[in-house]
């Protein structure tokens, strides 16, 4: 390998050369300038943010894990804790049942997706981690995760149809084909689920007392 690039230099460039990228609206629509509140915004350094269509906000947190006990309105006193539960609270924006699960990712596994799409519904998922290997933008339909990406290097995707979101990521100046990273990977996932959703999720739909539940947190 070293005598390789040795021979060409400007492969060796190549191999090293990522390009950053910021993602910004080249179309009409939500863009990730509309997002940029959530960077030390409420939800903190860790969360999901949930979208599904074809159930209510109350079967929204059961699949998410709460009992129907447990279900309540969440006031700003409470949080999650490390080592206990972590809590959900759920609104509605248009067709489709908003989660936002603090400091929990719990709605970005695919298992979960599948669940909160199944019987023909759609599930889309923003997940930061801002200690983890990688953010999430994963997309469900029927049961089927449909395409996973990691909105740092979007050329990382995965699913039964990987390719299923380019159009919305050229849409915000974004070359799925390119290893680029991006500058600022959640603003762009959030700005993509709300293309795919037509729901703006904004810190007014995240005021309490809202509806939700503590539930155990995500191992």
């Amino acid at each position: 390998m070293e005598a390789f690039f040795a021979a060409a230099p400007e492969a060796y460039e190549q191999a090293g050369k990522i390009e950053l990228v910021r993602a910004t609206a080249r179309t009409p629509g939500p863009s990730p300038e509309d997002f940029t509140w959530q960077q030390d915004g409420p939800l903190g350094p860790i969360y999901t943010a949930v979208f599904a269509r074809g159930i209510d906000e109350y079967e929204m947190l059961h699949r998410l894990g709460a009992a129907a006990e447990d279900i309540r309105p969440i006031l700003d006193g409470d949080h999650s804790v490390p080592e206990g539960p972590r809590f959900i609270t759920v609104t509605r924006i248009g067709d489709w049942a908003v989660a936002a699960e603090e400091d929990g990712w719990r709605g970005a596994e695919p298992p979960t997706l599948g669940n909160l799409s199944g019987g023909g519904g759609e599930a889309v998922a923003v997940m930061r981690h801002d200690y983890a290997a990688r953010h999430h933008l994963s997309y469900a339909a029927d049961g089927v995760l449909i395409t996973d990406i990691d909105p740092t290097f979007p050329h990382n995707r995965q699913g039964s149809d990987p390719d299923r979101l380019n159009g919305h990521l050229r849409d915000l100046g974004i070359d799925p084909e390119a290893a680029d990273q991006i500058d600022n990977p959640i603003e762009a996932a959030l700005a993509i689920a709300a293309r795919v959703t037509g729901a703006v999720l904004t810190q007014r739909h995240l005021h309490r007392p809202i509806l939700g539940a503590a539930v155990p947190g995500a191992s």
